[in-house]
């Protein structure tokens, strides 16, 4: 049997203890790799794409260029998420690596700890973090001819209290007892493939997204919930009946339903409540960490 990535040596390439040993130099080092990986960590100017920039630092451990062309100063964070920063660039560096090491998520009161820094601040950081993740797939179309993608869907938050005695609780499942907060999170899931998620009221409201994100001649896998009915008439489609087995004829939404037993690990091991506003941050997280958890930092 072949060794799990995550034991394997390839997933520690950049780690806390790692960080801790650079010199501050090594951290700037890091950062300007990052930054600028198509140069190889030269400097380019992020508001004309000049490649002509020279060092004006305003201290040491704070790097500056200023762009030959539109004579503009930049640092390594402008124009970034982590623009006009106050933190040092070793703290960022920890944040970024703590967060995205974690297989099924971070806690922000464990991140607050571990960096040394106020709730508010690692939440914000986070957040910051996870829009990141979501720009990557923000214009993606998955899909096309000879391709299969797996849909699915599952309901987060709008949680209701059950009655102490048992005498007064009531069926949660009917829609006059529930909040009207749950929201549905719908995954699209390429096989071999990137992951697009949703967030929406209900999965019958997913189906105009669905036309613009999947190309046309992408063959579906669904399961029998009868809001993906409407996708015949579009798409070429196999549907599996959950009651009867996981995978039936090939058709199967196996990666799908891993998507979501990660992003249930999450909320019920780290964050514990991810509905509301933020619930499509943390899907798109999730889906995130599903695409990227072989992917190896340098």
């Amino acid at each position: 049997m072949a060794q799990h990535f995550l034991l394997s040596a390839a997933a520690r390439s950049l780690s806390t203890a790692k960080v801790m040993r650079m010199s501050d130099s090594g951290v700037v080092n890091v950062f300007v790799r990052l930054r600028w990986p198509e140069t190889d960590g030269k400097p380019v100017c992020p508001g004309c794409g000049c490649m002509i920039c020279y060092a004006c630092p305003r201290s040491p451990d704070r790097p500056r260029w200023r762009c030959k062309a539109c004579r503009g100063d930049f640092s390594i964070t402008s124009g970034t998420l982590f623009a006009h920063h106050k933190l040092p660039l070793r703290t960022y560096l920890l944040a970024v690596v703590a967060f995205c090491n974690e297989v099924k998520g971070h806690s922000m009161l464990a991140l607050s700890r571990e960096l040394d820094v106020q709730h508010k601040t690692a939440f914000v950081l986070a957040h910051k973090m996870r829009e990141a993740m979501a720009s990557s797939t923000k214009a993606l179309r998955i899909g096309g001819a000879g391709r299969e993608v797996e849909l699915d869907g599952a309901y987060f938050g709008g949680h209701v209290r059950p009655a102490n005695l048992a005498a007064n609780r009531v069926d949660r499942r009917l829609a006059e007892n529930q909040s009207g907060k749950r929201q549905v999170v719908v995954v699209m899931r390429e096989r071999r493939g990137p992951t697009l998620v949703q967030v929406v009221p209900a999965e019958e409201a997913v189906l105009p997204i669905i036309s613009q994100r999947i190309a046309q001649a992408t063959e579906l896998h669904a399961d029998e919930s009868p809001a993906w009915n409407r996708l015949h008439a579009h798409f070429p489609m196999r549907r599996v009946n959950h009651q009867e087995g996981y995978s039936i004829g090939g058709a199967c939404t196996n990666g799908a339903e891993s998507y979501f037993s990660r992003l249930r690990r999450s909320e019920l091991g780290h964050h514990h409540h991810i509905a509301g506003p933020y619930l499509l941050r943390y899907a798109q997280e999730a889906a995130w960490r599903e695409d990227a958890r072989r992917c190896v930092s340098t």
